[in-house]
């Protein structure tokens, strides 16, 4: 491959726009039914019913409250099957974005949600724990806890989690894992190998990554990118996954997400302590307020998606101005944008306010308007 400019597919454009059309009609019904179950459970009395039926066999907050979790959200979970199929495998497979068999998508399913039912079980006993022994600064201490384990996740996701997903091994391209392996180091970025992964075992789309963080740091590089995509092109690539290294991005957003925690739980705090009174609820520790705290917690998600998404998306320009100076590859950079929205089927050019409310990343047109802006490397 060279560094020929590439062009914008105007029929894979057109499959792009048609696929996030309806991919937000996925997500504002997702949205509508859940908050139509979580409220039908906190108006209808399921709550305090489900709670009941609990208790005759044990009132411990350890056993009560993931035996409620169950009761709540397996129901929900057979409700949205079949839209989760829909979206998941359907959808990807009619715009053939997806290569895995339904064989494999239930079995990436299936670990998803027990990963998740884990993850989330051990949250919940947490929160609770907390709601039990401190009632009146639970909100700050779970806040607390959950940037400890933001840390941790991040620590260990490359180690742990990565590999219930996809196969990797060390990168064969010497050339390639020497390039990248000096453009670490100019960043000041500690890697502990450069990766390939098998992306192409589940989808057409190309990717990389700097994962982990101290000694499971690690370059990853999608499969997929490394057939398609030159050297230099994937140079650019991961100069913009180091500049995200180079500007803290990682630390700062786990402070940032860490900040609207603390503000979502004590908002939630408020909303379960007006549940309380309202519903008769057996204090804030009782199982039955776990609906008040997620549609609590959901909604201040929802409101400040946007927020979070402009910070993201100031992130996301540094670190293409970042990868433009580093390089100096101008063209190759437009040509992976560009190579990226045809393979990945992105929207180059979605409605502004799509934009500004659902994209953590500026359209594709902006970062390639963007470099073409950008100062020529000097010389010399």
């Amino acid at each position: 491959m060279t560094d020929q400019p590439e062009t914008l597919d105007p029929q894979r454009q057109q499959q792009a726009k048609e696929y996030a059309r309806i991919g937000r009609r996925i997500f504002v019904a997702e949205l509508a039914i859940g908050t139509a179950y979580v409220l039908f459970w906190v108006f209808s009395g399921l709550s305090p019913w489900l709670r009941n039926q609990i208790y005759p066999f044990t009132e411990s907050v350890w056993l009560a409250v993931p035996l409620f979790a169950l009761g709540f959200g397996l129901p929900y979970t057979v409700l949205t099957a079949p839209l989760s199929y829909y979206s998941g495998f359907v959808l990807p497979h009619r715009y053939g974005q997806s290569t895995q068999s339904l064989a494999d998508w239930l079995k990436d399913q299936a670990k998803g949600m027990a990963l998740s039912g884990v993850l989330g079980l051990i949250i919940l006993l947490v929160i609770y724990g907390l709601l039990t022994t401190a009632p009146g600064s639970w909100w700050l201490w779970a806040a607390l806890v959950m940037l400890v384990f933001s840390v941790l996740l991040s620590n260990l996701a490359p180690v742990l989690i990565f590999p219930l997903f996809y196969k990797y091994k060390p990168l064969d391209d010497d050339e390639l894992v020497v390039r990248l392996t000096r453009l670490a180091e100019r960043a000041g970025a500690q890697v502990r190998g450069v990766y390939a992964f098998d992306m192409s075992s589940k989808t057409v789309a190309a990717n990389a990554a700097l994962m982990g963080l101290g000694s499971t740091r690690r370059i990853v590089l999608g499969d997929t990118l490394l057939t398609n995509f030159s050297h230099d092109e994937i140079e650019t690539v991961l100069a913009h996954e180091l500049g995200h290294h180079v500007h803290r991005d990682l630390p700062l957003g786990i402070l940032v997400q860490s900040g609207l925690t603390l503000v979502g739980f004590w908002l939630a705090d408020a909303v379960m302590r007006w549940g309380v009174s309202a519903f008769g609820y057996n204090g804030l520790a009782d199982p039955a307020t776990l609906p008040l705290l997620l549609v609590a917690l959901a909604l201040f998600g929802l409101v400040t998606m946007p927020l979070g998404n402009a910070w993201s998306r100031w992130r996301e320009v540094l670190a293409d101005r970042y990868a433009l100076e580093t390089t100096g590859k101008t063209q190759a950079f437009i040509n992976a944008m560009t190579r990226l929205a045809n393979q990945n089927l992105a929207d180059a050019e979605p409605p502004a306010w799509v934009e500004f409310l659902l994209h953590s990343h500026p359209s594709i047109s902006k970062r390639v308007a963007l470099a073409q802006k950008f100062p020529a490397p000097k010389l010399g």
